[in-house]
């Protein structure tokens, strides 16, 4: 075993642990959150040791790296996650491709994954991204218009929305943080009530490397965490 494989394995044994003392405080098993490991910032040939350690759900931020190391890692067990901003005219080159897109932030961009996928014949996962933070330079839905959203999601066939993504504000400190993972979890249940039949809103995802802890706290079912794995990995 190399250093780094080391390294890596250790550091996610620890987050694993984190992870596990967390949802034991939210009165939930470890087995409730999903990991989904952040790979935007390394090779593919990096990403090995993830996945030697466990890590088999991998988030990339930009369609075309998640094609390419897609590709290279096909001999891997890997589930790839769309994590970052997706453009409508790059919706044809991951439907194929990816177990979830957390990042559904507009009616358009909805439409037109719903369309790539019904071109490749499958139908998508994905999640609604919300900015609850309300930040200007943040993608996704206003509070408000989720409701009216979730109530027409059986228009789109091909796209199976499970639940809703946000982050929190950037430099927000626990208790702001808090305050925003909490008015995630109260719209999604909110909205839950009013969702058509055989649309569940079962997944958060909220928590990165630096809030994970809270975000299970308040509900988190996925957490995105990236830099935290690769703690002491020379680059």
């Amino acid at each position: 075993m190399t250093d780094r494989t080391r390294i890596i394995a250790d550091n996610v044994a620890r987050i694993r642990q984190r992870i596990g003392a967390a949802a034991a405080r939210s009165g939930r098993p470890a087995e409730a959150v999903k990991l989904v490991a952040v790979t935007k910032y390394v090779g593919p040939e990096e990403v090995r040791p993830l996945v030697a350690a466990g890590c088999t759900t991998l988030g990339e931020s930009r369609p075309q790296q998640l094609a390419v190391k897609a590709e290279a890692l096909a001999d891997s067990p890997i589930e790839w996650h769309l994590i970052g901003h997706l453009q409508r005219n790059k919706a044809r080159l991951v439907a194929p491709l990816v177990a979830m897109i957390e990042s559904i932030d507009s009616q358009r961009l909805l439409a037109a994954v719903d369309q790539a996928a019904a071109d490749v014949g499958r139908r998508v996962p994905a999640l609604l991204e919300v900015n609850i933070s309300g930040e200007s330079a943040k993608h996704g839905f206003t509070p408000s218009e989720v409701a009216p959203l979730v109530a027409v999601l059986d228009q789109y066939a091909h796209v199976e929305i499970r639940g809703l993504m946000a982050m929190a504000s950037l430099g927000a400190g626990a208790e702001q943080t808090r305050a925003e993972f909490a008015a995630l979890r109260t719209l999604r249940d909110e909205v839950q009530a009013d969702c058509p039949e055989g649309v569940n809103l079962a997944e958060l995802s909220m928590g990165m490397s630096g809030d994970f802890e809270i975000a299970i706290e308040e509900g988190a079912t996925i957490v995105r965490i990236g830099s935290a794995l690769f703690e002491g990995v020379e680059p």
